[in-house]
């Protein structure tokens, strides 16, 4: 039955209450599912005896990674109970029966090949688009989600650029995501969920993807992925503007997008295309990003951009070696060191965006760029 975890408390003198048990082990939550392990039926076997509570908590898959987490969240939700002397924990592993009820009770009781988009209807979806690589869009993206679940919003982040799937290294996420029957579990870390094209391709290997195989895994992340209830979803979407565009504009078609681009005149040209595409698409443009501000690009392309687009100048992210530096190590800038001057900005920004939550109006339509 896996291996047991002894926790010794000290002396108790009275019975534990077996009611008082089972609402302590509430606050006991499945890191990767985020819901309490009770509601989730997880908690199996409990008996007290002398003061030493025993009990086996079964998880969707053997082997999870998580036991440990599990562990001081059992004896950290029991030490405070009066007469517990010790916790005896187990594990074990949900038969297949006992996950396709979890898999049904997580989906809302819908059946699993509803294909439906799973995304709850309140989730906002902002999409980060650029008309070309190179402009530091992923490292943007993963910074501007760590800085939404730093502002309390409960944040998922999916990377959907197949051609250059950096979040995870970013981000500093490991863990592969887990499939409960025809469910994916994102992987989670500090509260933020991600899923991305990278998981599932074997090592470095360049993507020649085509646009039909790009729609179904784009689909596939917003239909078999359990993202749980988020408040903001970020995608990373591939540079330019290609079939992956086109696929999140069908798919989700309440995507705000933001554009980012670097100081110079190109690139100002290049990003225009991508949001007459999000335009297009029915998208609503939320504004322009300047990343790479200072000496070596020059500034001001993004103010002039977002005039020419007629859509706000959220803010210019500079040119900062600890963005880049942090971003290698895995410890993205903005938790790792966030009075960094690329901290700084990003907060803001995503400060900006999460205050324009439902303001109509200022979100105005492109004209059509021919």
């Amino acid at each position: 039955m896996g291996h047991n975890a002894y926790l010794r408390y000290g002396a108790g003198l009275m019975q534990p209450d077996r009611d008082a048990v089972l609402k302590a082990l509430e606050q006991v939550i499945d890191p990767e599912l985020q819901r309490p392990v009770t509601e989730l039926d997880m908690v199996r076997d409990v008996e007290i005896a002398d003061g030493i509570v025993s009990l086996t908590i079964v998880l969707t898959i053997a082997g999870c990674p998580l036991r440990q987490s599990f562990e001081q969240q059992v004896e950290q939700a029991l030490a405070g109970l009066p007469g517990i002397r010790g916790v005896g924990l187990s594990f074990g592993v949900m038969t297949p029966e006992e996950r396709q009820v979890l898999t049904t009770k997580l989906r809302g009781g819908a059946p699993s090949d509803d294909k439906k988009i799973r995304l709850h209807r309140d989730t906002r979806v902002i999409a980060i688009a650029s008309g070309k690589g190179g402009v530091g869009k992923s490292s943007l993206s993963a910074n501007l989600a760590v800085a939404f679940s730093q502002l309390g919003r409960r944040t998922g982040i999916l990377d959907a650029d197949i051609y250059g799937h950096s979040i995870p290294h970013i981000l500093g996420i490991h863990q592969k995501p887990v499939a409960v029957d025809e469910m994916i579990v994102p992987p989670v870390k500090d509260g933020l969920k991600l899923m991305s094209i990278g998981f599932f391709l074997d090592g470095n290997e360049p993507v020649m993807w085509r646009g039909p195989m790009l729609h179904r895994a784009l689909e596939q992340f917003l239909t078999d992925v359990h993202w749980g209830e988020l408040d903001v979803l970020v995608v990373d979407m591939p540079p330019g503007t290609g079939d992956v565009s086109i696929s999140l504009g069908q798919l989700l078609p309440r995507a705000e997008v933001v554009i980012v681009t670097t100081p110079q005149k190109l690139a100002q040209d290049v990003a225009s295309r991508a949001a007459s595409m999000a335009q297009k698409t029915n998208m609503r443009l939320l504004g322009v990003i300047e990343n790479m501000s200072g000496d070596v690009f020059g500034e001001g392309g993004g103010e002039d951009l977002a005039s020419d687009l007629g859509i706000p100048f959220l803010g210019s992210v500079p040119l900062d070696p600890v963005l880049r530096e942090q971003g290698d190590l895995g410890a993205p800038v903005v938790a790792a060191e966030p009075d960094a001057e690329s901290a700084r900005a990003i907060i803001a920004i995503a400060e900006a965006l999460d205050a324009r939550r439902d303001v109509g109006g200022i979100v105005k339509s492109l004209p059509l760029v021919s």
